[in-house]
Formats: C-alpha cells, structure tokens, sequence
C-alpha cells in the first residue's frame, strides 16, 4: 500500500546539459508534472505508486529512473516514440535543442492503464491526477472519469489542472483543485488578474464541482478557497533559481499534509513552502524534507472572507493553523 498514488500518464525523459569548470555536464533525469510531484512527496517521507505508460528505449530508460528515485512503478509497456527533451542551460537559461510529446495513447493502453490506477489508487489515502506530456496524449474525459471512480469514504483527489482536463475532473467530482491564474486567464475565466476576479471563477469552479480551490499567482500569495471561505497564503520570496517545478511541488506538499491527517488549511502551509523551497533549486521536485518542514513556520495567512469576522494576518504555525480549522526537477 503507497499513501498516494499519481496519475502520470506519459513521463518525460530530461537530458540537461549545464556548464562546469572542465566543461559541459550532462543530467539525466526522469521528469513531467506527475514525476515531480512524486519526487517532492518522497522528500517529505511518503510511499508513492506512479501509473504511467512507459514506451520505447525512452520508457525503458525511464522506468529504470523512476525505480532509482524510490517510487513503485505500475506501467503499461509499449513500443513507440516517448517524451523526451533536451535542454542546453550553459548560459543560465534553458534553451530547448529537441522536444518531443511521444505517440497518442491507443484504445488498450488507455483501458490498462484505467485499470492499474483504479488497482493501485485503491490502496492509496490520496490520488493525484496530473496531465500528460501532450494534448492529444490522453482524452480529457478519462479525466472526469478517474475523478468519479477514485473518491471514497476514505480517499481523496487532488488535480493539478488545467483547460479541457479541468473541466473533466470538476464534471467527474474532486476533492482539491489546483490551478493558476495564467492558467484561468487562458481558460477565459477570467479578464483580469484581481483578487475579486479570481475569487469569482474560484466560486464557480466550486459550484460546478470541485469542493476545495486553490489558485497560484506567480509571486503574489496564492488563495485558498474551501467551504470555510477564502484565505491568503503567503511566504517570504526567495531568490529564483528555477521557477519550474515549483507549482508542482506546492501540490506535493498539500498532499503530504493530507495524508498525516491535517486539515487543508494547516497542509497548505507545508506545500507554500515546498514550493518555495524548489525555486532556490535547479533540481525539480527536490528539496529536503526538514528544511521544508522548519520553512512551514514562516508561513503567513490572512482571512478574505469567512462566515466569522475576518481574522487580521497573522504568523501560522502549524499548531496555529489546526486551532484555526473549522472542525470537522530535477532538470
């Protein structure tokens, strides 16, 4: 039994090339939204099942990697063309050199796969359901049907999101979605990028089936929506290294939160600063544990709206937040 299980449906093979003093260094790494938020919920000590499609000498090399890193791995095996990509860094920024999504997902892959996550995720506390490496990779609607068939008594969803896939897992039922702002924008969801803007699409959203929203806004304090009303959540920032991943491993950290049993408003102050913690990082997903841990203490919340009077912003600590709780890259 993992405490989670992801969703991560075609993983993507990282080479990374970056400079060093006697020359070019080359980073193989396995990668793609599901990869890091697994790798970041190992770091904070939980047991994670990915359920992936591994194809060709890509998938080959991956599942390898993905075993390495501590993760139980149930894969569909098949021939073809897998996500990959190659990045040149050696000036400071990413350069792409080659990209490739990897083949559409056929009719019985799409079934085996269903069928391992349904199997694994039914062992697990929490599932995740993260996207695949290309559009045309994997029908949304598996999305609405995952996000149907994984909830239970005692299971939850949590969907890192966006677009067509969104819209699946809100039809099918989640439990935490977490989406961007640049991602609501694009969606058309909303027109600008005020806070009353975004609370308005959070509360459609919810209404429409998702019973907890959170939305990340680049640098400014992300917003925590949830039957309670509205919170802001914020960290001090850090000096940017890579701002990829970060999203990510915020979901991670919430995640591992919910598996200990606290309540969403205590396990978004651990994913605040997972997320922080990754942009210090070139490495996505990674970070250390009880760093990461000590950080939660410097996160800040402040009430928007509540059924109470608004709270004034305060320090939360971890205690804080569970007294505040309405009862019950790696490259």
């Amino acid at each position: 039994m993992s405490d989670v299980t992801v969703f991560a449906p075609s993983p993507t093979l990282t080479i990374t090339v970056e400079d060093h003093p006697q020359g070019s260094e080359i980073h193989v790494h396995a990668g793609g939204q599901g990869v890091w938020q697994a790798r970041m919920l190992r770091r904070l000590g939980c047991e994670v099942t990915m359920c992936c499609v591994l194809t060709g000498e890509i998938g080959s090399t991956l599942g390898h990697l993905l075993e390495d890193e501590g993760l139980r791995v149930m894969a569909v095996e098949r021939a073809g063309r897998g996500s990959a990509y190659v990045h040149d860094r050696r000036e400071g920024k990413r350069v792409a050199v080659a990209e490739e999504q990897g083949d559409p997902l056929g009719r019985h892959e799409l079934d085996d796969l269903y069928t391992r996550m349904l199997d694994a995720a039914s062992r697990s506390r929490v599932s995740i359901l993260s996207g695949p490496a290309g559009d045309a990779t994997v029908p949304a609607d598996m999305y609405r049907r995952l996000a149907s068939d994984l909830r239970g008594d005692e299971r939850r969803v949590v969907a890192d999101l966006a677009g067509d896939r969104m819209q699946a897992v809100i039809a099918g039922g989640v439990d935490v979605l977490k989406v961007s702002h640049e991602e609501l924008t694009d969606d058309g969801l909303i027109d600008d990028d005020s806070t009353d803007a975004i609370r308005a699409a959070m509360r459609a959203l919810r209404s429409d089936g998702a019973r907890s929203v959170i939305v990340t806004r680049s640098s400014q304090p992300l917003l925590l929506m949830d039957e309670y009303g509205t919170v802001e959540v914020s960290l001090p920032a850090f000096a940017e290294a890579e701002t990829r991943g970060a999203g990510d491993s915020l979901t991670a950290g919430v995640v591992a939160g919910m598996v200990r049993g606290e309540p969403l408003r205590r396990a978004i102050s651990l994913g605040v600063a997972a997320g922080a913690l990754n942009v210090t990082r070139h490495g996505l997903g990674t970070g250390d544990g009880s760093a990461i841990r000590a950080l939660r203490d410097r996160v800040h919340q402040r009430t928007i709206d509540a059924d109470e009077a608004p709270i004034a912003e305060e320090r939360t600590s971890p205690d804080g937040l569970a007294a505040r709780a309405t009862p019950q890259e790696d490259s």
